[in-house]
């Protein structure tokens, strides 16, 4: 039996650009891990990638890339047996949809079918603070069967870059997932 995962990771307009990039770098190191990763971007999220991180390089991943309204893209079908999905950076305007049942493009369309499914839909929301909007929609969102995973990073590993302290969180959202993912582990030796 093939335990290589597929994998649909979405990238919505919310600040932290870098949790997808770190995202999507991490996935190319457990590349032995995957068999398939699938990959969509809103509008917004290009934009917030370039200017935050100063350059397109989410051109440069060898993942297959989506429209953000191709409902033809094998997840937008719980068919095509992907079995998570991860959405980092989630903006709370995503969170929202995805609570209220609008399926109005791509990301929101897969994350209704990992949910009916009863398949596994890891939100990275990175808003702060929270609302009682927010906070309801990620109850909702709970109470359909995602996780809910906000973007708040730990220190315990003493990271000395914006990418490794994103990276405490990435690994967080791997684990999640069901990845095998070397690092630091609380009080567990190297």
């Amino acid at each position: 039996m093939d335990r290589k995962k597929k994998l649909i990771v979405a990238v919505t307009g919310a600040s932290g650009a870098v949790y997808a990039k770190v995202l999507l770098d991490q996935l190319l190191a457990l590349s032995d891990q995957l068999r398939e990763v699938g990959v969509v971007m809103s509008d917004n999220a290009r934009q917030v990638w370039e200017y935050e991180l100063g350059n397109r390089y989410f051109d440069n991943y060898p993942f297959t890339f989506y429209g953000k309204n191709d409902f033809n893209a094998p997840f937008a079908s719980g068919s095509a047996r992907y079995e998570t999905m991860v959405i980092a950076p989630c903006s709370m305007g995503t969170l929202g949809r995805i609570a209220g049942g609008i399926s109005n493009d791509l990301i929101t369309r897969a994350a209704d079918v990992i949910l009916k499914e009863r398949r596994r839909l890891i939100a990275v929301v990175r808003d702060t603070p929270f609302n009682l909007i927010h906070i309801e929609n990620m109850r909702t969102v709970t109470l359909a069967g995602g996780i809910i995973c906000p973007a708040n990073p730990s220190f315990y590993s003493l990271p000395s870059s914006i990418e490794e302290v994103a990276g405490t969180v990435v690994s967080r959202v791997l684990d999640l997932a069901g990845f095998d993912v070397p690092g630091y582990r609380w009080n567990e030796g190297d």
